[in-house]
């Protein structure tokens, strides 16, 4: 297991700043998961982790020594990349095998680790064939069985699912799960999906525009935002972002008025809420009342869209909650789990104490 600190890291190309003083400690044996858009950082930062991208200023260091000019093959680290990158006149075995004849070990060892590591991935019936013959799912488990085997002491992923269909991924993302239990070794992924970073993480670190923004286990990412870029990134569905002008405890935006807010907060804000906090009820008990958009049926719930204004508001609803197309409906907002942000920073706004 490897402990990785990243001080003042930046990364430039030309006049275009990727990376921006970026400050990051991976705990040994955690599962750290760097999330956000295309375009965010996340996969130079772990390139530079990797040696394969170098840093224009900043340390890297893993386990306390600094590695800004050891080269890539002396970092002792495996990665695990989208595309799976096999050999294709190569069997998986001999995929799997590749970096232990590397090393020169003994045919006997290479044979034993390979059965090993083929095993833990359940690739033992599939040692004989190309890559060619086998699924998606299959290549992407020769591929971290090729990780596996050198028993580095960290992993980096980039985006290894994203080429996959929904099931596969569900059955892959239990399948990474599962072999960081077992192999309880130092993981760094990156992705945008925001679904494998809640499943997968130990903590995630939320980058938007080449800095972390929020770094924290899931739970906190998701339960706490600091930043309305967090509070609509992190959640599916996605948390409704629902201008208006705080005054007295009172939210006034187009189409509604709602009370009963935190007092000592005044100006321009968004207030954030999840659908699942979000309630549909009679026109008399509600909080706001609006004319529904669209009704989408999940096979748990009914998704229902209301509008207001420009702005939509999604609710959660018992499946059998059919509205029909722009029937007014009554939504009531959980108070308690309502967030709010400054219009203009994003930043999260608490009530004085």
């Amino acid at each position: 297991m490897a402990a990785v600190t990243l001080r003042g890291v930046v990364k430039r190309w030309g006049d275009f700043v990727a990376v921006k003083n970026l400050d990051l400690d991976v705990r040994e044996g955690e599962f750290l998961v760097l999330l956000g858009p295309s375009g965010c950082g996340k996969t130079t930062t772990m390139r530079m982790v990797a040696g394969l991208e170098s840093a224009s200023g900043g340390d890297i260091s893993i386990d306390g020594q600094r590695v800004n000019d050891v080269p890539a093959r002396d970092r002792d680290i495996a990665m695990v990349f989208q595309s799976y990158g096999l050999y294709p006149h190569m069997s998986v075995a001999e995929n799997i095998a590749y970096p232990l004849r590397l090393k020169r070990l003994a045919e006997a060892d290479v044979r034993a680790r390979v059965g090993q590591v083929a095993a833990r991935v359940h690739l033992d019936e599939f040692l004989h064939r190309k890559p060619r013959a086998l699924s998606g799912g299959q290549r992407q488990r020769v591929a971290l069985a090729r990780a596996i085997v050198r028993t580095p002491r960290l992993f980096l992923m980039d985006e290894p699912l994203s080429n996959l269909d929904a099931i596969l991924r569900v059955s892959m993302r239990a399948q990474l799960k599962r072999l960081h239990h077992e192999l309880a070794t130092t993981t760094i992924y990156v992705t945008h999906d925001q679904i494998e970073a809640m499943t997968l993480a130990t903590r995630v670190a939320v980058m938007n525009h080449g800095e972390i923004v929020q770094i924290g286990t899931p739970e906190a990412i998701h339960d706490d935002p600091e930043q309305l870029f967090v509070a609509g990134f992190i959640g599916s569905p996605p948390m409704n972002l629902i201008p208006g002008r705080l005054a007295g405890g009172t939210l006034t935006g187009e189409g509604f008025t709602l009370g009963g807010l935190p007092q000592g907060l005044e100006g321009e804000v968004i207030a954030g809420i999840r659908p699942d906090h979000v309630s549909i009820v009679d026109a008399r008990a509600a909080d706001l009342a609006a004319p529904v958009f669209s009704v989408e049926y999940t096979g748990t719930a009914s998704a229902v869209t209301v509008v207001l204004g420009e702005t939509q508001v999604a609710a959660l609803a018992p499946r059998d909650c059919r509205p029909a197309f722009d029937e007014r409906v009554g939504l009531r907002l959980e108070r308690e789990r309502l967030f709010l942000f400054d219009r203009q920073s994003g930043r999260r706004l608490r009530p004085p104490a």
